[in-house]
């Protein structure tokens, strides 16, 4: 009972966040799981959520744009525009 009321929390709050923070959030504790499980170790599990939060982070930024791309210029400087 304890499990579906975290999990129903867990949803409840995601559910107000914009796609980074929840590509961070899904990220960090897929990690931490993987991370874990793998090691077998508190410090694996850490270092699995970091690793997952930035990729989640990544991922769920990728998603707040779309139909825009990200491009150098010939000074190497990032700018976004749509895509071609």
């Amino acid at each position: 009972m304890k499990k579906i009321i975290v999990a129903i929390a867990l949803v409840g709050a995601l559910a107000s966040c914009t796609a980074t923070e929840k590509g961070t959030a899904i990220g960090a504790g897929t990690g931490a799981i993987i991370g874990g499980v793998a090691s077998n170790s508190w410090g694996g599990a850490a270092i699995g959520a970091v690793a997952g939060g930035a990729v989640g982070y990544l991922i769920g930024r990728s998603h707040e744009h779309p139909g825009y791309c990200i491009y150098r210029d010939r000074n190497g400087r990032r700018y976004e525009a749509r895509c071609h």
